[in-house]
């Protein structure tokens, strides 16, 4: 058992194996594309039920292979875990008063981020990135916060439609830190009162060139982080991959060694 188990090891974590699973994963992408589209379901809906059934099976035999490859250590693993969720969820009934299920099949296609590793590593950085983002967006509520306020006894009698209350101009404000049409947003406020521009000018130097650019910088140190990480298990990987092979020359030589002796003491 144990020596079929590492067999299905090395075949499930193989290059071509995995090159195929994502292959797989890449139609069946296709395939759940295909089935909101109306003009090609009329045509072809059957055949492509029959694939999206083919890759439903073949994604069961991929994590039953990998759940008896790795046993209990399967577990450990939050990829694994993910994966195993994922093909569960393409297992749920989507018939009868399950219909609404149907919508979850779209989950399949998460499958690359765990499959590709360089996507692996970006979701990685986005995880740990959560606190600091967490920070950030205090600091970003705060800020809006205020402004909301101060804007809202500044121009709510000149301009209630935007800054008529503080939900209003809370609404306000986060539509010009998108800078979605900001400048019609403010424009009420900046005829009456010209000098209006420099109370948004320095809210959109705060919020957004300031604030939100904060959020590209931890989410650039936490990727530059993880790609590190992620070099450093390839580079341990290869040098106990050297080890194993200089071990197993060393001992291929000795045998080499022993071989010759044996062959000179008949002689």
């Amino acid at each position: 058992m144990t020596a079929l188990r590492a067999r299905v090891r090395v075949l499930v974590e193989s290059t071509w194996f995995q090159g195929s699973i994502i292959a797989v994963i890449l139609v069946n992408a296709v395939v759940l594309g295909l089935e909101v589209s109306p003009r090609w379901m009329a045509r072809w809906g059957d055949a492509t039920s029959v694939v999206g059934w083919v890759t439903v099976a073949i994604f069961v035999v991929e994590i039953s292979l990998r759940l008896f490859a790795h046993g209990p250590s399967f577990f450990r693993g939050g990829w694994n875990v993910f994966d195993l969720v994922v093909v569960l969820i393409a297992l749920a009934p989507t018939a009868g008063s399950y219909s609404v299920l149907r919508v979850l099949r779209v989950f399949r296609v998460l499958r690359l981020l765990s499959t590709v590793r360089s996507m692996r590593v970006v979701v990685s950085a986005l995880i740990t990135t959560v606190p600091g983002m967490a920070s950030i967006a205090a600091l970003l509520g705060i800020v809006m916060y205020i402004a909301a306020v101060v804007s809202t006894q500044l121009f709510g009698g000149t301009d209630p439609e935007h800054f008529g209350s503080l939900g209003t101009s809370l609404l306000s404000l986060f539509q010009v830190t998108t800078g979605d049409d900001w400048a019609n947003v403010i424009r009420p406020v900046t005829d009456a009162y010209p000098a209006a521009w420099l109370f948004f000018i320095a809210f959109i130097v705060v919020a957004t060139y300031i604030v939100l650019n904060l959020f590209i910088a931890v989410a650039v140190e936490a990727l530059d982080r993880e790609s590190e990480e992620d070099r450093e298990e390839i580079e341990e990987a290869v040098d106990e991959s050297t080890v194993k092979i200089l071990a197993a020359i060393d001992d291929l030589r000795r045998q080499v060694s022993a071989l010759e002796a044996r062959l000179d003491g008949r002689d």
